[in-house]
């Protein structure tokens, strides 16, 4: 069963029974954003332990300050309940997120062209 929550910017897609997040972000990140999608990311931790995160990326610009450090806050919460986080992304700055990304958790990490998008898909859920 699939549990879907849109927001401005931001969709969420809960799948495999809740282990799997897809997150799809568009625009530029707000603190607002972080409000909505972190509790059904945290409830899902809850539920199911470590889970398995997709970040699909189209046409994003990044974080507000307030979504910037909202985002800080997030990776040192859940350092540990990510097991595979895959970023599927169109730009050179989006590729160097998963370089970014390794030192603020112990899940595997790996970047995804845009044209790549399905492999991430079996890869995050494989």
């Amino acid at each position: 069963m699939n549990e879907v929550k849109e927001m401005s910017g931001v969709v969420v897609n809960a799948t495999n029974g809740g282990k799997v997040v897809v997150i799809q972000l568009t625009g530029k990140l707000a603190k607002e954003d972080y409000e909505q999608f972190v509790p059904i990311v945290e409830r899902l931790v809850k539920e199911h332990g470590k889970i398995r995160m997709l970040v699909q990326m189209h046409d994003f610009h990044g974080w507000t300050a307030g979504a910037l450090w909202e985002d800080i806050r997030f990776d040192v919460k859940h350092f540990k309940d990510i097991e595979r986080l895959a970023l599927v992304g169109e730009s050179k700055w989006q590729h160097g997120m998963a370089v970014f990304c390794k030192p603020f958790t112990t899940a595997k990490v790996r970047y995804f062209d845009t044209t790549e998008a399905e492999q991430a898909r079996v890869w995050v859920g494989s």
